[in-house]
């Protein structure tokens, strides 16, 4: 069952997505009172002691083989919302809203999203930074639209995530869009704009990334094709680094702590190279594991994490 299930989800970035899905159903088990879950049901109540874990077990794999059925039960687990209004997160906190048109927004660290549903168009604006993902409901009369950095992405009923890295100085602003499902253009905003957005539109295609990295004048344009699940860890509170430099993980960790990993010294110590998959949140067991692979020496300071080449 298990290598049934690693193999449909291969076989699509949906699979993989809608896996994810599931996954965050599974988590939010615990929470429930499986005595009131099965109380509608025409047999005894269960308590979740007599259950036990066989059971678990057994109500994992119908929940992974299961999964296009969690479209009525997912309403138990988000909360609904007005048409429009702003939702946000803090530092750390993950957020899903399920909006009125059946759109569903997974908001990641430091998001914050205003939405309008109107009647001939539906409008998502991402402001001050932030990632989010989108799985956007079909609706052929109102195309749905999401505003970041100058850009704007336009899609009718498909799956996308949108990153935003904005800076003080806004030289080193970035928009990242990624699809999973369907299509999507990425165009500059009709009313123009001094950020990030791409000199004429973009179709995109399955599984491909859209990066722009403002540079003074014209953006520089990167397309490539990430790994979906690496590309989605935050939604497991995971980070994911693949031989990435030890500057790009310290920055990536940053993002879902309040205490921040600082590289101290010798500038060298950021081009050493991290791979592997840590728990977003925990600094402190990242700083540690990176200084013990690379011979680094850890200072814990009020508030910060210092990491530097040793003396």
């Amino acid at each position: 069952m298990e290598r049934e299930c690693l193999a449909w989800q291969a076989r699509s970035a949906a699979h993989r997505l809608a896996f994810e899905r599931c996954t965050e159903t599974w988590q939010d088990i615990p929470r429930i009172s499986l005595s009131a879950a099965y109380s509608a049901g025409s047999g005894p109540s269960v308590s979740s002691q007599a259950v036990g874990w066989r059971a678990h077990r057994r109500l994992a794999a119908g929940l992974a083989l299961g999964v296009f059925v969690l479209g009525s039960g997912v309403a138990v687990l988000v909360q609904h919302w007005r048409s429009a209004g702003v939702y946000a997160t803090g530092v750390g906190e993950q957020r899903v809203v399920l909006l009125g048109d059946g759109t569903r927004m997974s908001l990641n660290t430091a998001s914050r999203v205003r939405v309008d549903l109107g009647s001939s168009s539906r409008v998502v604006s991402v402001e001050d930074g932030g990632e989010v993902l989108f799985e956007v409901a079909k609706d052929a009369r109102r195309p749905f639209v999401v505003r970041a950095g100058g850009s704007e992405i336009i899609a009718l009923g498909t799956s996308f995530s949108v990153r935003v890295a904005e800076t003080s100085s806004a030289e080193r602003d970035s928009l990242a869009v990624t699809l999973l499902e369907g299509r999507v253009t990425v165009r500059t905003i009709a009313q123009g704009h001094e950020r990030v957005a791409p000199a004429s539109p973009v179709a995109m295609e399955p599984g491909e990334r859209l990066t722009l990295v403002k540079a003074g004048g014209a953006p520089k344009v990167v397309r490539d094709r990430p790994r979906a699940d690496q590309l989605l860890a935050w939604r497991r509170s995971e980070a994911v680094f693949d031989d990435v430099s030890l500057s790009e993980a310290v920055e990536e960790m940053n993002r879902y702590s309040r205490t921040q990993i600082v590289l101290v010294g010798d500038p060298s110590a950021g081009a050493r190279r991290v791979s592997g998959q840590f728990r977003t949140g925990d600094n402190l067991a990242f700083a540690r594991a990176v200084a013990a692979v690379h011979g680094l020496a850890l200072r814990e300071q009020p508030g910060r994490l210092e990491i530097s080449a040793p003396q």
